[in-house]
């Protein structure tokens, strides 16, 4: 993610207008560049100062012409957004700096040709300083919230990729390699050994086992056999089978996934934020306190002076703080954000926190590791050791990548337990594996294969076992039970915190997941989650988020599966954890980079502190308009005071200065 081409970022500039990040970088620093000489040149409100350069009346010709090229191609991004805005009736930021710019931009000339053609007694003020440094520093607070925007790609596009690019199809006995697009209901197709399944289908001939992990986000190979359905984009295990295509291209099931998760980020899109808000605001509050200052003044006094001080509310209205009151929070909150592991992506998201009613969170790979542990080994007969019990276990599972085999394996490697060579090894469908080590041949069953063939065993250990959580396996040989190894998917140590934490925050923590209720039920116990749903299919999610929505309340979505995505999108926050499928993270608002679930507690307090100072920066930069917008209008002229521009500059700068030093004393509390 941190790799990205910035410059081809795009950015909303209002009512659905968009800007290219490259385009807008390019616009601020010529705009820059050619504000310098404005500098040098032209009053600040007014005000001379030392180190001007003004050669009469070159000078402001060459002012008004500089200012013309500023105007014209640093401000257009203003007025398209501008342009949008009043097109959907939401007047907001863009079209209050297409507004003060443009008062600006044609008081300033009519003031050049006033003061440099008709001698105008006394002098025209311009604003061309005023409009120089407005196209700025909007320009470079929309690059700023354009930089802090982590955009790592497209969910869609990622989800695309999980199908392979071609299918071996079956035709006359023989396979030919054709494109999955060319593929329709029922063809029929062979996977081999190792490849991704291309489209939905049903076993026609063969066995095999089934890695859904990218699917289901559930880490573990689930057994097909002749007439199961398998899924595209799911990977084939070790046997080779031929499938009937029961789904493709928008009836597949990757591409029903991926149309809820465009159809969730869509709806999230038109939420509108606190700057516009209180822009769109300003917009009208300037606009009626002009028009009645133009009229009052032209009743008491001249054209000349109502013109005058109409001009100035509305340019001194440009929200130079409001500008950057955002970005800058954003910008900081983002940097603190990164260095403890968060990766902000929709700051929008960031919002809904103070709201916030329900976690929802996926368990496999969120709550838990997402693999599987030994938790306990034992030999059940005196003549066998426990570590024999392993190591035999460990040689015949040497070489499977099943989930549970992986963690065997791992166990009797962390016991430097060396792997037997085996023979005639193979699976024992729906019961295990079987093979033969040093000449004795044992199998590897479940529970439920000794109680058919009525095989004694502890089954006191086996219900603590299995009620904790575990998947117990035993070793038989020659009909007699020799030892077990229980094993589970670990909670992580960090979940318990982030279910307390969530608790004191008073909000509700859910659990969602597609294992079954009773591995659910076990998990939940532990932390503490009393809402629980499980089986659940990704639609299922995606469909309990609305329900947790319907009656207004705000909800958090935490998962990392590509069954996930479209409930991470329709979530009003959607966390993914690091360690998942690049699916899951595109289709985040925020991403915990270290998959640590304490992570989301610290995502929580830096979002709350992050809208306060929001608002803080908000109050300040809107605060000066309130403040000036009636002394300039002269709402206190009866006493003998009307706001001088140049003290309006000074005010409208100090704003500025206070807005960026509020934004930096951000910080996250440990």
């Amino acid at each position: 993610m941190s790799n990205m081409d910035m410059s081809n970022m795009d950015m909303d500039m209002g009512g659905g207008q968009m800007m290219h990040m490259g385009n807008l970088k390019r616009k601020f620093w010529v705009s820059l560049i050619l504000t310098l000489p404005i500098l040098l040149m032209s009053p600040m409100m007014g005000m001379q100062l030392p180190f001007q350069l003004i050669f009469h009346p070159w000078s402001d010709y060459l002012v008004a012409l500089i200012g013309t090229v500023i105007f014209i191609y640093g401000g257009q991004p203003f007025f398209s957004g501008a342009k949008a805005e009043l097109k959907n009736k939401k007047p907001a930021m863009m079209t209050l700096i297409a507004m003060g710019i443009g008062v600006a931009f044609v008081y300033s000339i009519y003031a050049v040709v006033a003061n440099n053609i008709m001698h105008a007694t006394p002098q025209v003020t311009d604003f061309f300083w005023e409009l120089a440094t407005l196209i700025d520093i909007m320009l470079l607070g929309h690059w700023i919230e354009m930089n802090t925007v982590m955009n790592a790609g497209s969910a869609v596009d990622n989800l695309a990729k999980l199908l392979p690019s071609t299918a071996h199809k079956l035709v006359n006995g023989e396979t030919q390699d054709v494109a999955i697009a060319d593929l329709v209901k029922d063809d029929h197709i062979q996977v081999r050994a190792g490849e991704k399944i291309p489209a939905d289908g049903v076993i026609v001939s063969g066995n095999t086992s089934v890695n859904e992990a990218m699917v289901t986000g559930e880490a573990r190979l689930v057994e097909k056999q002749t007439d199961a359905k398998v899924v595209g984009g799911s990977v084939n295990g070790e046997g080779t089978f031929e499938m009937r295509v029961t789904g493709t291209g928008e009836t597949g099931y990757l591409a029903q996934v991926m149309k809820l998760v465009t159809d969730a980020q869509a709806a999230k899109s038109s939420q509108e934020n606190m700057a516009d808000r209180v822009a769109g605001l300003l917009f009208y509050a300037a606009l009626t306190v002009s028009i009645v200052a133009f009229i009052v003044w032209l009743l008491v006094g001249n054209l000349a002076l109502a013109l005058s001080i109409a001009v100035t509310v509305l340019v001194i209205a440009c929200p130079h703080a409001l500008g950057l009151a955002i970005p800058l929070v954003v910008a900081r909150s983002t940097a603190i954000a990164a260095s403890h592991g968060l990766l902000i992506r929709n700051r929008d998201a960031m919002e809904q926190v103070k709201k916030l009613n329900y976690a929802l969170m996926d368990k496999t790979g969120t709550l838990t590791a997402g693999n599987f542990k030994v938790a306990e080994y034992q030999s059940l007969e005196p003549q066998v050791k426990a570590d024999d019990v392993l190591k035999i276990m460990a040689s015949l599972e040497n070489g499977s990548s099943h989930p549970l085999a992986v963690g065997i394996l791992k166990a009797a490697k962390a016991k430097k337990l060396t792997a037997a060579e085996v023979t005639d090894s193979h699976q024992i469908t729906g019961v295990g594996l079987s093979g033969t080590v040093a000449g004795q041949t044992y199998q590897i069953v479940s529970a439920a294969y000794l109680d058919r063939q009525k095989l004694a065993y502890d089954q006191a250990t086996f219900n603590r076992l299995a009620s904790a959580g575990n998947s117990v396996s035993f070793l038989v040989q020659d009909q007699q039970v020799l030892g077990y190894v229980a094993q589970g998917d670990q909670i992580k140590p960090e979940s318990k915190n982030l279910i307390d934490s969530l608790k004191a925050q008073k909000i509700t923590p859910v659990m969602l997941t597609g294992d079954n209720e009773q591995s659910a039920q076990v998990v939940a116990k532990q932390l503490g989650i009393t809402e629980v749903h499980a089986s659940l299919l990704p639609e299922d999610k995606a469909k309990l988020v609305q329900k947790y929505q319907a009656d207004g309340s705000r909800v958090m979505m935490i998962g990392d599966g590509v069954n996930d995505a479209p409930s991470l999108a329709r979530a009003d926050i959607g966390v993914a954890i690091g360690s998942g499928t690049d699916v899951a993270i595109d289709s985040a608002d925020i991403v915990l980079v270290k998959s640590n679930p304490n992570d989301v507690v610290e995502f929580l307090e830096l979002a709350r502190q992050t809208t306060r100072k929001m608002t803080q920066n908000l109050w300040w930069g809107a605060g000066y308009n309130v403040i000036t917008i009636p002394l300039a209008a002269g709402i206190l002229a009866p006493i003998g005071f009307i706001l001088n521009p140049m003290v309006g500059a000074v005010v409208m700068s100090l704003s500025t200065v206070i807005v960026a030093i509020n934004a930096m004393t951000l910080r996250l509390r440990k």
